[in-house]
């Protein structure tokens, strides 16, 4: 059957509304809100590049994707007011940087909202996931572990005398108190004592300091989001008392720590990102097992170790990465 000259005028019409609308239909916009726990440099670190890695993917700031960034200024009652809020948003997909804000998220959303997270050192004592990595809800994410036995080895290569290890760290904060025990565990391989301290708040680190910078040979930072904004009193209680601070990553070599054995936190949160994606494209969270970094890095800080008389081995040397000239 042969069309006729109409027929086929209406066929291209439709054809030409079709190829129109398809060009000029509106993208789809995607909401998101970001809870970060505090303000100190590795979380904000995580949250430059979880934007970075939702980028890579085609979820752009300002163009399809509106983002929500909350700072709960490591207060537990303004996060729980901050995933409330978000809750009452409804938004696409929430991103919670480190674990107090994330657990806290986690126990709002249930299974309301999909969330990730970033910067949880635990999951599992979190109890955000399972010892397989598999995640208990619609969320998943990354983990930062300490890597404590390579920091404890970069110690005592750099300190083959030294007797006694401080730590300080916050009770309310899960992850703290597992990483300090992993330091108990593994410090007699290295032929160090621990001398622990805890804090219920960032005012008692004032009061905790002096005693534990007298009894200890040097200092070696957790992942603890409230020591972390004290991180400057740390410094110079440790200062006056002519021991070295050794960091958890490379925001506090920057800030003044002798050196540490840590993750890059823009690249943990751009693989973040990542999974957030998968996420905003329908995959549900709950089948995806969380992810870490496999790979430390050792940061110094040659000045202060010049300061200090801290020597690197040749094999450190080769691999170490001087925050001085990063800046």
């Amino acid at each position: 059957m042969k069309f006729t000259k109409i027929t086929a005028s209406i066929l291209s019409f439709l054809l030409f509304v079709s190829l129109f609308t398809f060009i000029f239909a509106e993208e789809k916009q995607y909401r998101i809100g970001i809870a970060q726990f505090a303000v100190h440099g590795s979380l904000d670190n995580c949250r430059e590049g979880f934007l970075k890695g939702l980028a890579e993917e085609g979820f752009i700031k300002g163009k399809n994707l509106f983002v929500d960034i909350q700072n709960a200024q490591a207060d537990m009652g303004l996060a729980a007011q901050i995933a409330d809020s978000f809750l009452a948003q409804d938004y696409d997909l929430v991103c919670a940087i480190a674990t107090p804000i994330a657990v806290v998220c986690s126990n709002t959303f249930e299974d309301s909202l999909p969330m990730v997270y970033c910067a949880v050192s635990d999951p599992v004592s979190a109890g955000l996931a399972t010892d397989d990595r598999q995640s208990l809800g619609n969320f998943s994410g990354t983990s930062d572990e300490l890597p404590v036995d390579k920091q404890l080895k970069m110690i005592r290569s750099l300190m083959p005398k030294a007797k006694t290890l401080g730590l300080i760290y916050t009770i309310g904060e899960a992850n703290s108190a597992v990483q300090v025990e992993k330091y108990k565990e593994l410090a007699p391989k290295y032929g160090f004592n621990i001398k622990a301290v805890s804090v219920t708040q960032g005012a008692d680190i004032a009061l905790a300091l002096p005693s534990l910078v007298n009894e200890a040979d040097c200092l070696s930072m957790v992942l603890d989001n409230t020591v972390v904004q004290y991180l400057d009193l740390v410094l110079e209680e440790a200062e006056n008392a002519g021991i070295p601070v050794f960091g958890s990553e490379i925001e506090q070599v920057i800030r003044g720590c002798a050196a540490a054995e840590g993750i890059e936190y823009i690249d943990l949160g751009v693989q973040t990102g990542h999974m957030a994606a998968k996420a905003l494209k329908r995959e549900r969270l709950s089948e995806t097992p969380f992810e870490t970094i496999q790979e430390s890095k050792l940061y110094i800080n040659s000045e202060q170790l010049r300061a200090l008389n801290l020597e690197l081995t040749e094999d450190m040397k080769a691999r170490s990465i001087d925050v001085l000239n990063q800046q």
